[in-house]
């Protein structure tokens, strides 16, 4: 039995982690973590997501929530998400971290912590959207060279980073496909008289509106013809799943940086 610890429990994505452990058989939830401020703290964790009591109660202490735990799971925000994995390092904590937005030298920080603990770190959790990654690799292995790329993306109106860390994330396995420098060739935004497009070019466009859970486009276009590679959540139910999943494979992991293609199996 894997245990596992929740940050941000209260929230959206917290609960449906906490109903995902809850509903796998080989995990228990061992700790529900959030701010000191919220209303949910000393709250049964299981009545808080509408299920039963589990007789772990929501807290604001990280030694409590994080004492019994094998993995912690982490969707929160950048600068928490490292005050954690520091608490991991001291603790000796496995890291299943799906938070999005970290800056560069957050990212080259977490490198660092991972040569002393295992942490998944991956934008997106979802088995969908990880093959997806897979299957725009193959794609843009064979083709990209020779068409124009475009990456589309939609998030509800409260996302708080853009593009969505799902985003970069195909745009960085497609310019290592086509063998370019995704730093000189990415276009975030186009406006006014810009001229035609760079044929290489990788565009990332970015949509917020209403509850829109998370929808990614990759285009392939040239002359004549169109691809286009999508997934669509319609539940963060999934993105959970995916963690859990990825807790179990983790557990028994020496330390290490892995994604959720290791954890699937995908990579070749």
């Amino acid at each position: 039995m894997i245990k596992i610890a929740v940050t941000g429990a209260a929230g959206r994505m917290g609960k449906a982690i906490i109903s995902a452990v809850m509903a796998e058989p080989h995990t228990s939830l061992a700790g529900a973590l959030e701010r000191e401020d919220s209303p949910f703290i000393g709250k049964d964790a299981g009545e808080a997501v509408g299920g039963e009591k589990l007789g772990v109660r929501i807290v604001s202490s990280l030694e409590k929530a994080f004492k019994g735990a094998d993995v912690i799971i982490d969707f929160t925000l950048p600068e928490a998400s490292l005050h954690f994995l520091a608490h991991a390092v001291e603790h000796k904590k496995a890291v299943v971290l799906g938070t999005t937005g970290f800056s560069h030298h957050q990212r080259e920080e977490i490198k660092e912590i991972s040569q002393k603990i295992p942490v998944v770190m991956a934008p997106n959790m979802s088995v969908g959207v990880n093959l997806l990654l897979k299957l725009v690799h193959d794609a843009a292995t064979a083709i990209g060279r020779e068409y124009d790329i475009e990456i589309i993306e939609a998030h509800h109106r409260h996302k708080k980073d853009a593009p969505s860390g799902t985003a970069i994330r195909i745009a960085e396995v497609v310019a290592v496909a086509v063998d370019r420098d995704l730093a000189k060739v990415a276009v975030y935004e186009r406006k006014g008289i810009i001229g035609e497009r760079r044929p290489e070019e990788i565009g990332i466009q970015s949509i917020r509106a209403g509850d829109i859970v998370g929808d990614h486009t990759v285009v392939f276009a040239a002359p004549g013809e169109r691809i286009e590679l999508t997934h669509k959540a319609s539940s963060r139910d999934t993105f959970a799943a995916g963690a859990v999943r990825a807790a179990l494979w983790l557990a028994a992991k020496p330390a290490g940086l892995y994604d959720m293609q290791d954890v699937l199996g995908l990579k070749d």
